[in-house]
């Protein structure tokens, strides 16, 4: 049976992550409070910020960045897209 949680990004009860996606504090309230429907909103959205960033996640820097707008992005005011952004059509 699935590991129903309320998904604090939808705001209503959702399935829930099968394990946190990180270590962590921040990995642990994810798990606990992000659905699987909002975690691959966060993932699609990461992949913007990661190329128009041009982050490299395998640096500590590149990390602290996505790791800091994951956190704007379920817990904070919203991970917004650089100003110079634009979508393709």
């Amino acid at each position: 049976m699935a590991r129903m949680i309320q998904c604090v990004h939808l705001g209503q009860e959702s399935e829930g992550l099968d394990r946190p996606p990180f270590k962590g504090p921040l990995g642990e309230r994810v798990f606990e409070q992000v659905s699987k429907q909002a975690w691959r909103a966060w993932l699609e959205h990461s992949k913007m910020l990661i190329n128009e960033y041009r982050l490299d996640l395998t640096s500590p820097d590149g990390q602290r960045v996505w790791m800091k707008e994951c956190e704007k992005f379920f817990f904070g005011d919203g991970s917004a897209a650089p100003p110079e952004f634009v979508p393709k059509t």
